[in-house]
């Protein structure tokens, strides 16, 4: 893994807000994996092999005559992540009782101490959409459950439902440095039991799950949904992420065609966290 090469772009936004998240959402879509963000400007990294020329083409933000963004480039080696990430990423606590911290951060008095080094993956906490799927979390009777982490990215919120006494996690990205990152963190945290696996929903099979969570992006949530209906126990309850306040209605929409029912969402600016029971 460490002779991957990826190329680092700089966006450099502004007005920042809300046009940095718009970015980051549509350059997910695109095929970035990562993102730091800084006051004016968002970091945003891709593996070099899924890169081409007009990667940005869809990327319509960048022509938005209310905001002026403007973009380098350069290669960067997979092992230099780490500094980059380091100089960037301080620790968060969510609702005062769940802290995201790195090893060299020191820790405090919290009921859920995770500690992560997300390298290449996304899921830090500091998104808006991981802190909302963590205050799911908290927020839900997980213990003794069957939990899915689908798209775990750094594996936080998979951890966080052991923590809180859920008995079989699984967790799943389809990205091989996510899969691996969240084995280490798995391990880091000593939840060792979590199973990781790398693939999509058709690992699914004929698995159930009490809970079933996927912070990821509209359409693949779009595509995904009908596993996910079919792989929940009996009042089961699937957290959905990833996604814009707009497009609340449609993936809605999408849940109903598959008994699945709203039950609340949580926002925070312009992101969406929904959950849906069936």
């Amino acid at each position: 893994m460490s002779n991957i090469i990826y190329l680092e772009y700089r966006f450099t936004v502004q007005p920042p807000e809300p046009a940095s998240d718009i970015l980051i959402a549509q350059l997910g879509e695109v095929g970035f994996e990562s993102f730091v963000e800084e006051d004016d400007a968002v970091l945003a990294y891709i593996q070099k092999t899924e890169w081409n020329e007009n990667i940005l083409k869809d990327v319509t933000i960048l022509d938005h005559p209310n905001f002026e963004i403007n973009y380098t480039h350069k290669e960067i080696a997979q092992e230099n992540w780490n500094a980059t990430w380091e100089q960037n990423f301080q620790p968060i606590i969510v609702d005062e009782v769940c802290m995201i911290r790195a090893p060299f951060h020191d820790s405090i008095d919290v009921a859920y101490d995770i500690v992560i080094e997300p390298k290449m993956s996304f899921g830090t906490g500091h998104h808006e959409t991981t802190h909302m799927m963590l205050q799911h979390i908290l927020n839900l009777d997980v213990k003794g459950k069957t939990v899915l982490d689908m798209g775990c990215g750094t594996g936080v919120l998979a951890i966080l439902s052991a923590m809180r006494g859920a008995t079989t996690v699984d967790a799943i990205d389809i990205d091989n440095w996510c899969y691996l990152n969240t084995k280490e963190n798995v391990a880091r945290n000593k939840m060792e039991f979590i199973s990781v696996f790398e693939g999509d929903v058709l690992l699914l099979n004929d698995k159930k799950y009490d809970l079933i969570i996927a912070n990821i992006n509209r359409n693949i949530l779009l595509a995904d949904i009908p596993a996910y209906a079919n792989a929940l126990h009996k009042n089961g309850i699937l957290l959905l992420s990833g996604f814009y306040t707009d497009d609340l209605n449609m993936i809605t929409e999408k849940c109903k065609e598959h008994s699945l029912k709203f039950e609340k969402n949580l926002e925070r600016n312009n992101w969406v966290a929904a959950k849906y029971v069936n």
